[in-house]
């Protein structure tokens, strides 16, 4: 069988939290090794009542391999209007994330390729989402995937000296 076939894309459970929020701290403590100057520890990164929020919405889903949940997909849909901007609806991915221990398994394409059903489905426009400018292992499998910079942030840290 192969690798593709063992994962299953659902939508998100209440009783899925547990394993969500282990998902969550691994990245977490990615973006602290990262960036310890703008990361710290939390106990909770996703508030019970917000998953709860998603589960209902139906904008969560997880991924199953082998029995376990070994990714999380946190999606927002977004209808975009205004004066200067043309009118679009995207799908923002907000978090998406596999298991350490499941990297390299082909759940992160799964994911992919359930953004574009639900894409498809929806007759929406597009996909957007962020990627922190360390993750270049992200960086790449999203260009892989197709995706192209849209914009960048910057920050400055220490004031300029006069």
């Amino acid at each position: 069988m192969r690798e593709q076939e063992r994962i299953h894309i659902r939508e998100a459970q209440p009783g899925d939290y547990p394993a969500v929020e282990v998902i969550m701290k691994q990245v977490q403590q990615l973006h602290i090794n990262w960036r310890p100057d703008i990361y710290q520890y939390s106990e909770t990164l996703l508030p019970y009542d917000v998953y709860e929020q998603a589960v209902r919405e139906k904008t969560f889903f997880v991924a199953e391999y082998e029995g376990h949940v070994a990714g999380i997909l946190f999606i927002v849909y977004r209808h975009i209007e205004s004066s200067s901007q043309v009118t679009r609806n995207v799908i923002f991915v907000d978090s998406m994330a596999v298991d350490e221990a499941d990297r390299g398994k082909g759940i992160g394409h799964a994911f992919f390729d359930h953004l574009m059903q639900l894409k498809k489905q929806k007759g929406y426009d597009g996909i957007e989402l962020q990627v922190n400018a360390k993750n270049k292992a992200a960086y790449e499998m999203y260009a892989k995937y197709g995706f192209t910079e849209k914009s960048i942030n910057m920050e400055l840290l220490e004031p300029l000296e006069s």
